[in-house]
């Protein structure tokens, strides 16, 4: 979930910006939902998005020995 009081557009560039914080490997984000919170004069006060990340798992290598 993220919010911006700007566009839909920059409340997913913020979710990408967190979760880059402490995920490698962002390769896309799928927006579920969208949704707006409106002010008492009938404004749009903030967007909101409900999404998925996908991002790349990274395997450490195996550690190869020839030791013989």
């Amino acid at each position: 979930m993220s919010s911006s009081t700007k566009s839909w557009e920059d409340a997913a560039q913020h979710a990408i910006f967190e979760a880059s914080k402490t995920l490698k490997n962002i390769r896309s984000l799928y927006i579920k939902e969208h949704s707006v919170v409106v002010d008492a004069k009938n404004a749009i006060k903030e967007y909101r998005i409900t999404g998925n990340l996908s991002f790349e798992v990274e395997t450490p290598e195996k550690n190869v020995s020839n030791k013989g």
